[in-house]
């Protein structure tokens, strides 16, 4: 597949888990004296307060840790902003309630939305509130018609514009966006169409495609990424061998397709065709989210064709270029190949063994009745513009060893309080936490200073919140972002 921000691989962005990011350690916050109790005694009406909101839905309430409620929500959206005789369609949200005396932060994995408690990154660091939405198109935040001419990066924006309004009648307090790849990308979109909805995003891996045709800046990442140069050879001289040996490994995944109920017509067309996708993808997934630490685990030529298929099933995952593999991400692949723009891997190694050239491309995986439009080549330089000369409050937060930080958002250092920061030997669950001490306690700083929580103390440094685990906060992805 093609990376997505944040598919399984490359591709598969950045899921099904969704793409979010997962904090290894965090800076947290004294709750502020009395919050726990004011949350309490703010429950029992903030669920009517949600319910008096015109089109918004209280579809449950979940159970969580105490000083905090968890409500999954629908709001209604027109299909088209531009058209409201198109229809509407419901918008599934979540919602973790600390205490109208916080401020609130609103997430997207740019993906689908995890139902269950947990906390991002920034909403940790501000102990606020935290409203997660779902990107349009993504079952089942879909129109009963999908027309995908209405899924653009403008769309999504009015999206998020139009819940904001919504309830900031009831939270007041400062609003800062977050998301992790694709979530990142759709934060900034927001940010760029709506500026002055939001106090500050934080961007985590997002990928920033200005010039689709451009492919160089990716290119040169895989050849230099890692302290040791041995571990991408080995890389490459495995999807060599795998390509070498395609007709016992394609056995294998029919086989294994068989199996599990797999099939592949609808999506790459045979188990031939995404067999060599997956060969394609497997470096850019396992600088993804593998580490340095099981560059010896890489297959040499002597493995047997069980061990290739293990490791490549391991790293990339064959599940992921079926048709079941990829139909949750069909809105991703349509935006990719419409406006976000796909990423490139090397391929001149193994160009005499490949039997599909072009196949690695984001509309290669979209059914034949979407109808494509002409790329829009305008899009992403658009909101490349206006980051780097007009932003303000931007934080990002990169891999050093992440393919999607090839081609990063770029800010005037200094600039209209925009920063970026790149945490060392990380991959794509990059976090403030991984950061340097000195850049960490910079873009913490940042944070909460936008959130307006900047004079409350840090109590304590780098710990868990056991009670809230975000493992969920993001979609695995492949090739997606």
């Amino acid at each position: 597949m093609i990376p997505g921000p944040c598919l399984p691989t490359s591709w598969r962005a950045a899921t099904v888990a969704l793409p979010l990011v997962l904090v290894s350690a965090l800076i947290l916050t004294a709750a502020p004296a009395g919050a726990e109790q004011r949350a309490a005694d703010e429950g029992d009406d903030i669920a009517d307060r949600l319910e008096e909101v015109p089109g918004l839905t209280v579809v449950a309430e979940q159970d969580t840790e105490p000083g905090f409620r968890h409500f999954v929500l629908e709001y209604e959206q027109p299909a088209d902003h531009d058209d409201p005789d198109k229809g509407t369609f419901n918008q599934r949200m979540t919602l973790l309630h600390r205490g109208l005396d916080r401020p609130t932060v609103l997430h997207t994995s740019g993906y689908h939305v995890y139902t269950d408690p947990f906390r991002a990154e920034p909403t940790r660091l501000v102990d606020g509130n935290q409203l997660s939405t779902e990107q349009r198109f993504f079952e089942p935040s879909k129109p009963d018609s999908a027309d995908y001419a209405d899924l653009d990066i403008r769309q999504a924006a009015a999206d998020h514009h139009r819940i904001l309004r919504a309830l900031d009648g009831i939270y007041e307090r400062e609003w800062i966006s977050t998301g992790a790849s694709k979530g990142g990308m759709t934060s900034v979109y927001h940010r760029r169409f709506y500026p002055d909805d939001l106090d500050g995003t934080v961007a985590y891996v997002a990928p920033n495609d200005v010039d689709n045709d451009e492919d160089s800046a990716y290119l040169e990442f895989f050849d230099g990424v890692g302290t040791d140069p041995q571990c991408q050879q080995d890389l490459a001289a495995l999807q060599r061998e795998a390509l070498e040996r395609r007709g016992e490994l394609v056995e294998h995944y029919e086989k294994l397709a068989a199996e599990e109920g797999w099939t592949f017509g609808r999506s790459l067309g045979s188990a031939d065709a995404a067999f060599e996708v997956t060969v394609l993808d497997t470096p850019w997934a396992f600088w993804q989210y593998q580490t340095e630490e099981r560059c010896g685990e890489i297959p040499g030529d002597d493995a047997s064709a069980d061990e290739i298929a293990a490791f490549l099933d391991d790293v990339y995952g064959f599940d992921f270029s079926t048709d079941q593999g990829v139909e949750p991400y069909i809105p991703y692949y349509y935006q990719a190949a419409t406006q976000l723009g796909s990423p490139s891997v090397p391929t001149d190694h193994i160009d005499d063994l490949l039997e599909y050239p072009g196949l690695f491309d984001a509309a290669s995986y979209l059914p034949d009745d979407i109808a494509l439009p002409d790329f829009d080549a305008d899009a992403m330089p658009d909101i490349d513009r206006w980051v780097r000369t007009r932003g303000e409050q931007l934080l990002f937060v990169d891999g050093e060893f992440d393919p999607w930080g090839a081609e990063p958002f770029h800010v005037r250092e200094g600039k209209r309080d925009t920063m970026r920061f790149v945490a060392p030997e990380a991959n794509h669950g990059a976090s403030i936490g991984q950061l340097t001490p000195e850049e960490g306690a910079a873009a913490t700083a940042a944070v909460r200073r936008w959130a307006g929580v900047d004079d409350e103390v840090l109590v304590r440094s780098f710990e868990r919140v056991p009670a809230l685990d975000d493992a969920g906060e993001e979609e695995r992805e492949r090739r997606t972002p």
